[in-house]
Order: structure tokens, then sequence, then C-alpha cells
């Protein structure tokens, strides 16, 4: 665990707890863009762009969100992204999670895009990358927010789609800074991307991957080995393997948890259960993400609030390691993370 600006309180009272995890300095590194369009956005979306929808309503459609896994989850999820046509419609997709992130503390958003759900619907890639550009560059103008994309490959897609898709982006690679790997987990490993991953770091990219969910530790041993990747999206069921908690803690790598959806796709039943504690006490840099926040219950803060609630023995300096650790393993330069490091320690230091 990092070192505190100064010694922290154990506890604090509930309300007051709640009002330091959400004002909190912080980043969030594990968002998917396309998981943050709420029903009432998917129908204005669809009136406006005239597409019907297979819910009357906006309760029926938010009633549809009951999930027994991650498959029937992204059934829905990509259904609800069918309304996503145009350039205007990225850019109001993420400018409403960009000004949820800022109302949450987030001073920095790395966030996930999925190109292939578009342009298997025929939408230009362009169209997918620079509506969320100027949403982006909008956050920092007007919400002081610093916001950037990460182009992920489909794992239940072929690697072959995926180069194809890589090389479709590549005109406008300014608009992006790193690549992931997402969708289903189960029977995908990491290793059948060795190809695209590797194109991918001698571009330059920043390199990401989900593993460790509904996969099991060694997918998240093949994303650091085959994929060599920086950072592991989720990587809870790491525990299951001590040799691979003793790696992941020696060198450091960041894990993305997102406790809300591990729980609504059942990777733990409850939140009081979520191995969030025994990941910081094992000495890894676990940072608390919200995921698809639209379909999973909530944003950053709701994901911070809640986890701490369920599990009594995470206080004011597990909140700052999860807050520290997530601004230093963002892909931002080390003076913008020592600037929010800065102010991260000041609202600590008023508990003193």
């Amino acid at each position: 665990m990092k070192l505190l600006p100064q010694t922290l309180p154990e506890t604090l009272p509930r309300l007051q707890l709640h009002a330091l995890l959400r004002r909190m300095p912080k980043a969030e590194l594990h968002v998917h863009i396309e998981g943050s369009l709420e029903p009432e956005l998917i129908f204005a979306l669809a009136q406006r762009n005239g597409v019907a929808l297979a819910y009357p309503d906006v309760a029926a459609l938010r009633a549809a969100y009951a999930f027994s896994d991650l498959q029937s989850f992204l059934d829905i999820y990509y259904a609800g992204a069918g309304v996503l046509l145009h350039e205007a419609d990225f850019h109001d997709m993420a400018w409403a999670y960009l000004q949820r992130a800022a109302a949450d503390g987030v001073l920095r958003a790395e966030i996930f895009f999925d190109p292939q759900t578009h342009t298997a619907r025929g939408v230009p890639i362009d169209t997918v990358i620079t509506g969320l550009a100027r949403a982006c560059r909008r956050a920092q103008a007007e919400l002081g927010v610093s916001a950037v994309l990460i182009l992920c490959f489909l794992r239940h897609l072929s690697e072959e789609e995926a180069l194809a898709t890589l090389e479709q982006a590549l005109p406008w690679r300014e608009h992006f800074i790193g690549v992931g790997l997402d969708s289903s987990e189960r029977g995908r490993p990491p290793g059948k991307f060795a190809r695209v991953f590797a194109r991918c770091r001698a571009l330059g990219f920043h390199l990401v991957a989900h593993a460790g969910e509904e996969g099991p530790p060694a997918y998240i041993h093949d994303a650091l080995d085959i994929l060599r990747v920086e950072r592991i999206d989720h990587g809870v069921r790491c525990l299951e393997d001590p040799g691979l908690v003793q790696r992941l803690a020696a060198a450091r790598v960041p894990l993305t948890v997102c406790p809300f959806s591990n729980v609504k796709l059942r990777v733990f039943d409850t939140l009081a259960q979520h191995n969030l504690p025994a990941l910081l006490d094992a000495g890894l840099c676990a940072t608390v993400n919200s995921d698809d926040p639209a379909y999973f219950g909530g944003y950053i803060a709701d994901n911070f609030v809640q986890t701490f609630d369920a599990l009594p023995q995470l206080g004011p300096s597990q909140a700052y390691a999860l807050a520290r650790n997530s601004l230093e393993a963002s892909f931002a330069t080390a003076a913008e993370k020592a600037a929010w490091v800065a102010r991260l320690d000041s609202c600590f230091a008023e508990l003193n």
C-alpha cells in the first residue's frame, strides 16, 4: 500500500466516508463507453435516428437489464448500441458519461470503445472515433477532465478481423492511445490475438486486456507473457494462483477491478464477498472502476460507496490507496500524475 501523506483515521462516519469517496481525485481506467448508454439516451437517439426498439418504454428496457452471465449481458449491450449511427450520437454518449465522471471526482478517464460493434452495422470507423474524440476534447476544455480513448478488439471475433479493424483505424491513430481486448472471455485465451498485439506494440500503443474475470488465472499469465500488456482489466481471479499474485505485486501490474460488474456477472454473489480487500492486502495495484455503468447499476463513485459499505474493513487508507493506484496506473505523463497525486494528498490531508 502507498505511503499516506499523513496518518489517516482508521474509520470515518458513514456519510463522511461516502463524501470522501465521491470527491477524492481519481482515474477511471476501465469503462466501456457503449456500456454508459443509459436507457433514456437510447430512446432519445432511437427517436432522433428513426430506429425501432424492441421495448415500449424506458422502464421496460431498464427492466431487461437482468443478466445471468456475461453473454446474456452482451446480447442486450450490442442491441442498445444499435441506436448509434452518427458522429453526434457518439459525442453525445461520451459527453453524458464524462459529465457524470467529473461529478464523481474523475480527473482522468481512459475510455474503451468497440469499433467492431459499429462497423459491423455499417457505421464508418471515423464516425465512431471522431465523435468520441470530440467529447474528450470538450471534457478537457469544459470539465477539466483528461479523457483519452483505448480501442478494443472483440475477442469473440477472429484475429484477422481485429487486424483489419486496426488498419481501418490507423488513419485516426492520433485520437486513441492504446488498444485492449474485451467481450466474452470464457474459452477465448489471450494468445488468440498475439499477432495484432505485436503489431500494436510495434506501433507504440499502450496495451491492456481483459483477463481473470470469467477466465482462469492462466489467462492473466498469457496476457502478460504473450500480449505483453501493461494493465490487466479485472484480474480478480489472480488470487487463485499465489505465484501470479507475487508476480503482479512485484511488478506493480495494475488491476482495473469493477465491483458492480463482478457481482452482476456472478463472479461474486454479493459485494460483501468481493476480494478487493484481499487484493490490497496482497500488495496488488488494484483500482476501482465502473465497467458498464448504465447496465451494472452505477458509476465509479457508486462502486466505491457501495463496495465500502459492504466491506467494513475498507476505510480511508484503502480509499487513498485505490485512488492513488488509479492515478499512477494511468497512461498520463509523469507531470500530470504528480499534479493529480498532489491534489489527492490535499484532499486526504483535510481529514487530519
